[in-house]
């Protein structure tokens, strides 16, 4: 049986890392187009089949409350990355779809990002340890009722 007290700080220790990671991916976010939680939310889009979900499903991909997404998505629908489909098996639902538009700033953007990303957890971490915390991670999340195994590389 694991000790409460180490598990606690394990957690704690991850949890205070993944806030200060994302903090200050965010504070230097690569694009003044886009903002981290837009550029999350076409990373999704841009991982779905036809680049296109239901955007009730959406909401269970990123890490923001569903009336946030709705605003955000109705924001690039504005500036032309999104497009938003009536659900054809739900009239009250909408499909939301990356635009050529999008998908193009998308991967722009993507570049600078995963390179923003190397370089901060590669000043902390060497190869062997990042390979171990992908793993780790990866083991932590099989257990998670609701997650994909998802690959997590880019097609930039």
């Amino acid at each position: 049986m694991v000790d409460r007290t180490i598990a606690v700080g394990a957690w704690e220790s991850l949890f205070r890392a993944q806030v200060a990671i994302m903090r200050s991916l965010a504070a230097n976010f690569p694009s003044k187009e886009i903002s981290l939680n837009e550029y999350d939310v076409m990373f999704n889009l841009s991982r779905q089949p036809e680049r296109r979900i239901r955007l009730r499903d959406l909401n269970q991909h990123v890490l923001l409350t569903q009336p946030s997404v709705s605003r955000l998505v109705d924001r690039l629908v504005s500036r032309g990355y999104l497009h938003k489909l009536s659900d054809p098996s739900d009239g009250r639902g909408a499909i939301i779809e990356l635009t050529e538009a999008g998908l193009a700033l998308f991967r722009r953007v993507a570049v600078l990002h995963m390179g923003a990303i190397t370089e901060r957890i590669g000043e902390s971490l060497t190869q062997a340890e990042l390979l171990q915390l992908a793993a780790l991670c990866d083991k932590l999340r099989v257990d998670c009722p609701g997650e994909r195994d998802e690959d997590p590389t880019l097609d930039a």
